[in-house]
């Protein structure tokens, strides 16, 4: 019923970007972004390439739980990252389809929203087109540009899956061909095996060799463990109200781009996702890393906070429809009044995320000892690989 709502709101028009799907191979040539000239803060990139056919289910699913507290972990990073994330979620040809792209964003909710429409079906045999998968992470995401002084950005690709790539495909690019381009513009693949198909260990193998990365081997669903806390349903509604701090400004075209942002939050910081899921989102949204998903790219308040943006100058026809019946100082008194909600809230998050993660960790100790999972694998090698970009990582 919850999978219900999300995907009837999203439906509707909220504004949630849909799946890019492309079954033929991509250009030899990464998209790229511009570089960033002004502040050199560190950035982490990573796209998750996961197989979506049927024996994926419990990956999938786990995925859906853990993907918040992912980000949450990656955030505790010094110095402060800028995180992007992107999707690839793959089959096989004669399937529903090839390949589905989210574009990599730090608006986590969008990825969460895509990750939430994913479902295992199809397959039924190996191999699957991890070849054209593993191509176009490589090719149709905008990386930041390898400058090749290694510092301040890692760029990290997953592969996750089970079965080993169609090697009989003519049309395909191999994976040698990736990892040979990825490793040389900067960009590591580690390979995540869900359960014991021996052909495909050898292939993961390589792929992680190729590119300095690492090769893990996991339980089939993805081991992931989720612990409920009381203290999951007090985040989630202070994540609400975070998120109710925002306000959207700008030309119309801007206005209506963040307002279909805000709405899918709206949706996502309700029903429409998992308990715990709810918590740890709000638990990024009020960090320092996580100000970028929380805010997108036209909030008043905060664009007022960075003093980018002087209320007294701002064309009336950039303010929402409320602000615009009120005088300068009704204006600046209503930001600043949501400004200071902001900080309260996420103070507020911030303790009780803590009591949440006390609590966690707790529960977590009496069970047996913990197997290898998907979300453990993906922390352990980023934490190692980030170090390569002098990003490094409080030992727990």
């Amino acid at each position: 019923m919850k999978r219900a709502l999300l995907s009837l709101v999203l439906v509707a028009g909220l504004g949630a970007p849909t799946f890019a799907q492309d079954t033929a191979a991509a250009a030899s040539t990464p998209a790229t972004r511009q570089p960033d000239t002004q502040s050199p803060q560190a950035r982490i990139e990573v796209v998750f390439v996961l197989d979506t056919t049927g024996s994926m289910s419990g990956l999938i699913e786990g995925a859906k739980q853990k993907i918040w507290s992912i980000a949450n972990a990656m955030a505790t990073a010094k110095p402060r990252p800028h995180i992007r994330i992107g999707l690839v979620g793959f089959r096989d040809r004669g399937d529903e389809y090839v390949t589905r792209l989210t574009p990599m964003t730090d608006d986590l909710d969008a990825v969460y929203a895509d990750l939430m429409k994913f479902s295992a079906g199809g397959g039924g045999d190996t191999p699957e087109s991890v070849n054209q998968a593993l191509h176009e992470a490589y090719t149709k995401f905008d990386w930041t540009p390898n400058t090749g002084d290694g510092r301040n950005t890692l760029r990290l690709i997953y592969l996750v899956g089970d079965a080993p790539p169609h090697m009989d495909y003519t049309d395909d690019v191999k994976f040698e061909v990736t990892c040979r381009d990825a490793i040389k513009n900067g960009i590591t693949i580690n390979t995540i095996q869900c359960g014991g198909i021996a052909e495909t260990t050898p292939v993961w193998k390589q792929i992680a060799a190729k590119t300095d990365g690492e090769f893990f081997a996991i339980e089939q669903s993805g081991g992931m463990r989720v612990v409920e806390s009381p203290f999951d349903a007090d985040l989630a509604k202070l994540g609400a109200e975070l998120e109710a701090t925002v306000v959207a400004y700008g030309s119309s075209s801007e206005r209506a781009r963040q307002t279909a942002k805000m709405d899918v939050a709206a949706v996502l910081s309700t029903a429409a996702a998992p308990a715990p899921a709810r918590a740890e989102r709000a638990a990024y949204k009020a960090s320092e890393a996580g100000i970028s998903s929380l805010c997108g790219t036209n909030d008043l308040v905060q664009a007022c906070l960075d003093k980018t943006v002087d209320l007294t100058t701002l064309p009336e026809d950039q303010l929402p429809e409320n602000m615009k019946k009120m005088t300068l100082d009704e204006r600046k008194a209503h930001i600043a009044k949501l400004a200071e909600e902001r900080k309260d809230r996420q103070q507020k998050i911030k303790e009780l995320s803590a009591k949440r993660e006390a609590f966690v960790k707790a529960e977590l100790a009496k069970a047996p000892e913990r197997k290898d999972s998907f979300d453990e694998k993906v922390l352990d090698s980023l934490t190692r690989q980030a170090a390569r970009c002098g990003i490094t990582y409080e030992k727990k």
